[in-house]
């Protein structure tokens, strides 16, 4: 036994940044931005915490499903960027929605819905749980520095839930971790002990680009090929991909390099830059409030991001 999706949920910030904003903060320009990135604009916290956003997210996707916050058994919250240590953001969201079960965070950057999904799985193929909250929310924006041209274009804030019922709709999996802090680094506060000697860098997202695209463009095709394979499934069997929302060139590349139509591809990237482990919790969210998803689509979900990390899962809807 695994699960099922029962219902879908999603919030971003009012607070619109645009790419003609982001001109009069920093040396960069609307064209260069929208060739590099391919985003627009982004949505920004201006009041928000990661929690909050989180909350929102969890209160639509339970309306949806039908399901109520004292059914819930378990609450799994992908987050880099909660507010405090302790509580989590899993706990504030509990505490918020009026649910009793157990709630806790996992950390793997913009995996981590997917890894958050995994972790989940466990428990449902354990018998431990017959209802669960996964969601993912990140407020990005407060670990970008935004004097930094090349990564303060790219982030935005956002929240995504998905409600999960007993069944047989997570059909395949694969997650992996290449452990390093050479391409991605986000450093926290290292403490005012005064006998730790280490580096105290300033707490801002640290990127190198090229190794980055190279890893996500590599990453994406052999997971998506990879999971296609093991489960004797074409392209023509697919109905979408879902791709975690970092780089509209990335994802370009990955299109071509599988051969795969323009059409199988998800992409809202333009309109909320990159939200981290939320952005594929929340493109299901937009996907099945627009009508896309039909019962029986089987959907890969595919992420890439810091730790190194990575994820690929196969999903029947």
């Amino acid at each position: 036994m695994n699960f099922k999706i029962l219902g879908t949920g999603s919030y971003v910030p009012e607070k619109v940044l645009t790419n003609d904003d982001l001109e009069k903060m920093v040396e960069t320009s609307d064209e260069w931005i929208k060739k590099r990135v391919g985003i627009s604009e982004r949505r920004i916290c201006t009041s928000e915490t990661t929690s909050d956003m989180g909350i929102e997210a969890a209160k639509a996707a339970l309306s949806m499903s039908g399901v109520s916050a004292e059914e819930l058994d378990i609450i799994i919250c992908a987050t880099i960027s909660g507010e405090d240590v302790c509580p989590t953001v899993a706990a504030k969201v509990q505490a918020a929605i009026g649910a009793k079960c157990p709630a806790f965070d996992v950390s793997s950057a913009c995996s981590g819905f997917l890894f958050a999904l995994e972790t989940a799985y466990a428990y449902f193929a354990g018998g431990k749980v017959k209802k669960a909250l996964v969601l993912a929310s990140e407020r990005l924006s407060k670990l970008v520095n935004f004097e930094d041209r090349n990564t303060c274009v790219i982030f935005g804030d956002g929240a995504g839930a998905v409600v999960l019922g007993e069944g047989e709709n997570y059909i395949d999996s694969e997650l992996r971790t290449i452990g390093g802090d050479d391409v991605i680094k986000i450093p926290s506060f290292a403490g005012a002990s005064p006998f730790y000697t280490g580096e105290n860098n300033e707490p801002y997202i640290y990127m190198n680009g090229q190794e980055t695209f190279k890893f996500a463009v590599e990453t994406m095709c052999n997971d998506v090929q990879a999971i296609m394979e093991s489960n004797n499934l074409t392209s023509d069997d697919i109905a979408y991909i879902v791709p975690h929302q970092a780089n509209e060139r990335i994802i370009q590349f990955a299109l071509k390099r599988l051969k795969m139509e323009k059409d199988k591809i998800f992409m809202n990237l333009s309109k909320y830059g990159n939200t981290g482990g939320a952005s594929i919790a929340i493109s299901l969210d937009e996907m099945n409030r627009a009508g896309m998803l039909k019962k029986g689509d089987k959907l890969i979900l595919t992420a890439f991001g810091g730790g190194l990390s990575s994820g690929v899962c196969l999903i029947e809807w």
